[in-house]
């Protein structure tokens, strides 16, 4: 089974719990990303992995016109009934691929991808398409869990998202970001770091996580370091963990 399978299969079953999720609905990263967004309400906003439709719902009314598209077909629906759900009627839903997507050159003014592209197995040609789909001069914001530069955090950090879900393929580090979207003809214009605070139980509940697995993600997470448990800020509490902290960078580009 490839990961994009696995991405539906796991999504497919969780779509409604990533509607709901505080992390996805509430962040306080969404509404840094609109601020950020230059728009005067003529653009055609596309919205790539849109998940629980979170995305498109904030930036629909801001916008001429909503694209959202994503790989799995539960999800399509979950984020239709919550965005039309919110009164948005220039929200069209599209089933289609990050890495190919199904829309001609030049279409988009503003492309937008939250919390989405740790699950692309081939990062180089999602950058691409973005680059393909916008206009000369378009805006691209993304926002995503990045990953320390030193190494040994990396894989930390990896490893336990990729045993709890495992349709996760990497989260990046910031350096790899910039040096993949300026190869790919884009201009960082701006960008910022954020922490996020994971709780175990609803990370790893989000994911239906096996009970087995918990315990055993529990038990690594505990015996980690003194240096990762103090980088992560794991908290420990009677032999579980209650959360742990993570980061993000929210960035806009401009396709050159």
């Amino acid at each position: 089974m490839d990961l994009k399978k696995d991405v539906q299969q796991q999504f497919g079953k969780s779509a409604d719990s990533y509607v709901n999720s505080p992390i996805h609905k509430d962040g306080k990263d969404l509404q840094k990303l609109l601020a950020m967004a230059e728009v005067s309400g003529k653009e055609e906003l596309l919205d790539i992995a849109t998940g629980g439709g979170h995305t498109a719902n904030a930036f629909a009314p801001l916008v001429k016109r909503v694209t959202a598209v994503d790989l799995t077909q539960e999800m399509l629906l979950a984020a239709e009934k919550f965005v039309k759900g919110n009164g948005n009627q220039n929200v069209e839903l599209v089933k289609g691929d990050a890495e190919d997507l199904p829309f001609s050159n030049n279409s988009f003014d503003v492309v937008t991808c939250r919390i989405a592209p740790h699950h692309f197995p081939n990062i180089s040609q999602f950058t691409k398409e973005v680059s393909r789909v916008l206009k000369q001069g378009g805006q691209f914001l993304l926002d995503d869990n990045v990953v320390p530069e030193d190494d040994e955090y990396d894989q930390f950090y990896n490893k336990i998202e990729k045993w709890r879900d495992y349709s996760h393929f990497r989260a990046w580090k910031k350096s790899e970001w910039i040096r993949m979207l300026e190869f790919a003809g884009f201009e960082i214009v701006e960008w910022h770091r954020f922490e996020k605070i994971f709780y175990f139980d609803s990370w790893c509940n989000r994911m239906n996580l096996p009970i087995e697995e918990k315990k055993n993600l529990t038990q690594y997470m505990i015996s980690a370091s003194d240096r990762i448990k103090d980088k992560f800020k794991i908290t420990i509490k009677e032999s579980q963990i209650i959360s742990f902290q993570g980061e993000a960078i929210l960035l806009k580009a401009i396709k050159k």
